[in-house]
C-alpha cells in the first residue's frame, strides 16, 4: 500500500488547522510517532501519514455517533 507523506504545513491545510497547533498540542498527544508520523532518517524533520491520520480522524467520528446512539 502507498502512504502519502506530508510536512506539517501540509497537514495543515488538510485538516484546517494551524501548523503550530498540530506541532505544540497534537504531536505526542493525540498524533503517535510511528503510526501518525515518522522522523526519516532520524532527522528532525517531521513527516506525517495522512492516511493513518484520516482513518484515526474518521474513527473517533464515528465512534461518537455511535455513543451518542447508545445513551
Amino acid at each position: 500500500m502507498s502512504q502519502t507523506y506530508l510536512t506539517t504545513q501540509e497537514l495543515a491545510e488538510r485538516i484546517k488547522y494551524d501548523a503550530r497547533t498540530i506541532r505544540n498540542q497534537l504531536k505526542d498527544s493525540v498524533l503517535i510517532e510511528g503510526i501518525h508520523y515518522i522522523r526519516p532518517f532520524g532527522g528532525r524533520k517531521i513527516l506525517y501519514v495522512w492516511e493513518q491520520i484520516e482513518k484515526d480522524m474518521r474513527h473517533s467520528v464515528f465512534s461518537s455517533i455511535n455513543a451518542m446512539s447508545l445513551q
